[in-house]
């Protein structure tokens, strides 16, 4: 029998890197609390680490990915539309 991984939420990974980067317990000791292995704890803690100059750029930095996403899908409909115009064009003047 195959097991299944375990998914954790994000405000339990985000309560356990918290937990790590205080300080008080070591990566062991966390692990034991939480009922994870000790390298979770490390991961959760450097992934935390890396990306908490993203917390304090607002919404701002991921709408603007999000529209930059989709003017390029639009732009390729718009492409892929005049395309198909042209050719459809030709066919009628024919």
């Amino acid at each position: 029998m195959s097991k299944t991984r375990r998914q954790y939420s994000s405000e339990f990974k985000a309560k356990v890197a918290l937990a790590a980067l205080k300080g008080d317990e070591t990566t062991s000791a966390l692990a034991a609390r939480f009922e994870i292995h000790p390298s979770m704890v490390s991961q959760w803690k450097r992934e935390l680490l890396d990306n908490a100059a993203g917390l304090f750029e607002g919404s701002s930095g991921k709408a603007a990915q999000k529209n930059q996403e989709e003017v390029d899908t639009l732009y390729r409909e718009i492409g892929k539309l005049t395309v198909e115009r042209d050719f459809l064009s030709r066919r009628l003047e024919r």
